[in-house]
């Protein structure tokens, strides 16, 4: 809100993933949500909070350089449980990628990805589909090209969300999309 003059709405994009793994049968007891990095904790908890309040990991990095990350530690346990990675955005997936490995290794049993953006720079789409993720979870805020599609990608549609934001605007009871409201996360 800090870049405009104008009031402006924060529109959250998560939301609309949750719905679809909610729509998933994924045991609540087996379920893990994971933050990548220290950063993302407070967005992972509230998704957490809203998937049966599943309990909570987070990846331990150290970064490197610009666009590198070096995994060091993992804070939780994923060993036997389904474990799904949540970020706001997707660039290079060196974060995610080296963050799977690790569940991987700590054994969680399959590793979900779920993002709102998913900007895709080279080398992600390689690092994505290398087997790391059972599914690759993103919306359509950012268009990905039909070449950079891969057997574990799911694309979910903003549209409905975006329809419903524009006619709280236009009637004037903008701030949110009511069963979003209370999410508190982007």
């Amino acid at each position: 809100m800090g870049y405009f003059d104008i009031p402006v709405d924060h529109v959250y994009g998560q939301p609309v993933i949750l719905d679809y793994l909610a729509s998933k049968t994924i045991c609540s007891d087996d379920l893990v949500v994971v933050s990548p990095d220290v950063g993302g904790v407070a967005r992972a908890r509230a998704f957490a909070k809203k998937l049966s309040d599943a309990p909570l990991a987070i990846v331990d990095k150290r970064r490197h350089g610009h666009n590198v990350a070096e995994v060091m530690n993992l804070i939780g346990d994923v060993k036997g449980k389904v474990a799904v990675m949540v970020d706001d955005m997707i660039d290079t997936a060196g974060t995610i990628a080296k963050g799977a490995a690790l569940l991987h290794q700590e054994g969680a049993r399959e590793v979900y990805a779920c993002t709102t953006h998913a900007v895709f720079s080279p080398p992600a789409i390689e690092r994505l589909s290398s087997g790391l993720f059972q599914e690759v979870i993103i919306t359509n805020t950012i268009p990905v090209s039909e070449k950079n599609y891969f057997p574990q990608l799911t694309i979910l549609s903003v549209a409905n969300l975006l329809g419903e934001t524009i006619w709280r605007v236009h009637d004037d009871c903008s701030g949110g999309y009511e069963p979003y409201l209370s999410l508190g996360i982007d």
